[in-house]
């Protein structure tokens, strides 16, 4: 995956757009700080002058999040590891380093995180700030492994959060959609190096619909993927194991990973997007292509896989017990609407956290998310998903695509008004806003 692209006018200043291609913005001015010094510099000359200031960290946001017409700041230079505390089983790392990074450099000092997402090229800053997650029956969101967190705040000052200090920002800022400062460095839970088996098969729909809480109990990480226009569906368990190592062939590596999920997928999708009529009939060749098979390796190498194919996506996190019969009337609607969808569905899980506007805050969690190949028009899908997602309570992802507002997640996150009290105290003057926080935190 690529970095956001930056491309300067012949006149004017640059432009940024995300990963995906669905946002762009044209700041006054871009920033790179090489130390924290510098970023509080920066941030308080932009408050006198005036100007709005959003960090942005690779881009992979689908919504505006970080888009701003003020200060742009790029965290890129603040990243590595700041120190490793083996006794209290944490590493604290600059707000930049590039989550692939981070985890090359636990493993290679025997240690890992609990749990992860799918996608390794997000800055831990960026990820844990839009609640990004992978699934999990006991083991949460990344942001929900944070033992301590450093912020910049709306004066310039450096503000540490912890359980014990400044407690209540704490509870907020390890999802804080970048409204309530800008996060220098994060301090991680982490643990000593583990294997994971992972088991991957073909499973009918019905199946894994009738079994889904069966296998969430009995596996330690449980996602499988729906392929629209198909009864098929493709799982995956991954549990930890006393080893040996087993990690897939180079040819087998390579055929599931590189060949069929980026290379032959790619072709499919253009191919789809090209001829909408082709959809179906590629759906069902595409759920028949992947084959069972498992593996046991080191923890990154089974929860992360290469996405070189770009999409839109929508995500919605649900309560646990209407995740199925959201995703039952998911597929009836996509029969019977005439859409055509090239790209799985996915579903994953989460257990309940304490985190102010985590999706997962205070209640057992399954996600579902929708995705169409970039290019694509993806609005009437989308559209159609959500509908269903709000009926039954949703809460989206705060970096993909979704149409909510203040007044909604005000219904659905218990603590919200706790949330925008916090902001209204550190950024009265929303130094750090722009409009999509003004629709979804309100003004």
């Amino acid at each position: 995956m690529a970095d956001t692209a930056q491309t300067a006018g012949k006149n004017g200043p640059a432009t940024w757009r995300n990963w995906a291609g669905t946002v762009t913005a044209t700041p006054t001015r871009v920033v790179t700080p090489a130390s924290v010094g510098e970023l509080q510099e920066a941030v308080r000359r932009a408050a006198e002058e005036g100007l709005r200031v959003k960090a942005v960290g690779t881009g992979h946001s689908f919504t505006a999040a970080a888009a701003t017409d003020g200060v742009l700041v790029r965290p890129q230079a603040l990243a590595g590891i700041r120190g490793i505390d083996r006794a209290a089983g944490t590493v604290t790392v600059e707000a930049g380093t590039v989550l692939k990074d981070l985890n090359r450099a636990l493993a290679r000092e025997g240690l890992s995180l609990t749990n992860m997402g799918d996608i390794m090229e997000q800055t831990v800053s960026g990820a844990t700030s839009t609640g990004t997650h992978g699934t999990g029956r006991d083991s949460a969101s990344i942001a929900a492994q944070i033992r301590g967190l450093e912020l910049v705040t709306a004066d310039g000052r450096l503000m540490t959060c912890s359980e014990k200090q400044n407690p209540e920002v704490f509870a907020a800022a390890r999802i804080g959609l970048g409204a309530l400062g800008i996060v220098t460095a994060i301090t991680f839970a982490v643990e000593p190096l583990f294997l994971l088996t992972a088991r991957e098969e073909p499973m009918g729909f019905d199946r894994v619909a009738a079994e889904f809480d069966e296998h969430v109990a009995e596996n330690e990480h449980f996602e499988f993927y729906w392929f629209p226009h198909t009864g098929n569906c493709n799982t995956k368990r991954n549990n930890r194991s006393q080893g040996p190592a087993a990690p897939p062939g180079p040819v087998s590596a390579w055929i599931e990973d590189e060949l069929l999920s980026n290379g032959v997928f790619q072709a499919a999708n253009s191919l789809g997007r090209a001829l909408p009529a082709t959809i179906p009939a590629l759906a069902r060749v595409a759920s028949r292509a992947l084959s069972a098979r498992t593996y046991t390796d080191i923890p990154y190498k089974v929860f992360t896989s290469p996405r070189r194919v770009r999409f839109v996506e929508m995500e919605y996190a649900l309560p646990r017990e209407r995740v199925i019969e959201a995703l039952q009337e998911l597929r009836a609607m996509v029969d019977r609407s005439g859409l055509r969808i090239s790209f799985p569905v996915e579903v994953r899980t989460a257990p309940a956290d304490d985190i102010t506007l985590s999706t997962a805050s205070g209640r057992e969690t399954a996600y579902i998310a929708v995705h169409l190949y970039k290019g694509t028009p993806y609005q009437a899908y989308f559209t159609a998903a959500e509908r269903i997602f709000t009926a039954h309570g949703g809460r989206p992802h705060w970096g993909k695509v979704h149409t909510r507002d203040a007044a909604y997640f005000a219904e659905v996150y218990p603590r919200f008004g706790e949330f925008t009290a916090l902001r209204d105290r550190l950024d009265p003057d929303r130094l750090f806003g722009n409009d999509y926080l003004r629709r979804v935190l309100g003004d």
